[in-house]
């Protein structure tokens, strides 16, 4: 049962929520068969696999609809919603995988959104774990109430004061994306897969257009949950048409607290 109270308090003060046993394992077995197939896609994309975001998947939700039902699983969306409100939505949804014996862009000491507002979040990071995390695989390192550090440690403090990330598969970790973490280096010889969707105000834009990219997508299977999560109805009215519809009809009509 997701204890609300309390993964607000750790949000607020150390940075980070850790939800254990959130995903059903057969979910997990699917998401990991997609997400090596849309993997393979981005490299077909690009062309080969030398660029920076190799092993990245940009927007997961335009891959499988097995990305759009994780919206449906509330040890997913409760704990975002708890502190951003019931009107959150995507800013980004990419994939976190790790390729074998390297690392990629993740491992710098880096944060998840650019801004600082005291005592007010405007970014959540949730980092949903389809393999288990491990020191061997590139477990994610972070600093535990960094939120609202400004400066970037040095390379020697983060590494001498930050947890690793080891959990099974099947935990999430949930963090303020103000948040200061790096990747890991995977010495293994197999894939390391996990999600991360960045989850901000429905007032604030999209990496991506989400609505625009999914456009020419079989959208009648995805669940109103699904579709307010991904910004379908955070949309700005394109013309006077558009705004005086029903409310029904409305591109945009949900809360915004």
């Amino acid at each position: 049962m997701f204890d609300k109270e309390k993964f607000v308090r750790e949000i607020e003060t150390q940075g980070y929520s850790i939800v254990r046993n959130a995903l059903p394992s057969e979910y997990i077995a699917q998401a990991k068969m997609k997400l090596e197939e849309a993997i393979k896609a981005e490299v077909e994309y690009h062309g080969d696999n030398d660029y920076s975001d190799y092993g990245m998947v940009l927007l997961c939700s335009l891959y499988d609809k097995i990305f759009t039902e994780l919206f449906d699983l509330p040890l997913v969306t409760q704990p975002l919603e708890s502190v951003l409100g019931e009107g959150c939505t995507v800013y980004a949804y990419t994939s976190s995988s790790m390729p074998p014996s390297t690392s990629n862009y993740s491992k710098r000491v880096h944060v998840d959104c650019p801004r600082i507002i005291p005592n007010y979040v405007t970014n959540m990071g949730a980092t949903i774990l389809l393999d288990d995390f491990t020191e061997k695989n590139g477990a994610t390192w972070f600093l535990p109430n960094s939120q609202e550090r400004a400066e970037p440690p040095s390379k020697e403090e983060f590494f001498n004061t930050a947890k690793r990330l080891i959990e099974k598969a099947g935990t999430i970790w949930f963090f303020n994306a103000r948040i200061w973490h790096a990747g890991g280096q995977n010495r293994t010889a197999q894939w390391r897969h996990a999600l991360t969707i960045n989850v901000v105000r429905p007032w604030m834009k999209q990496r991506i257009d989400i609505p625009r990219a999914m456009a020419n997508m079989d959208l009648s299977q995805l669940s109103e949950k699904s579709k307010q999560k991904l910004g379908f109805y955070a949309q700005v009215p394109a013309n006077y048409d558009e705004y005086y519809v029903p409310f029904e009809e409305r591109k945009f009509k949900q809360k915004t607290e």
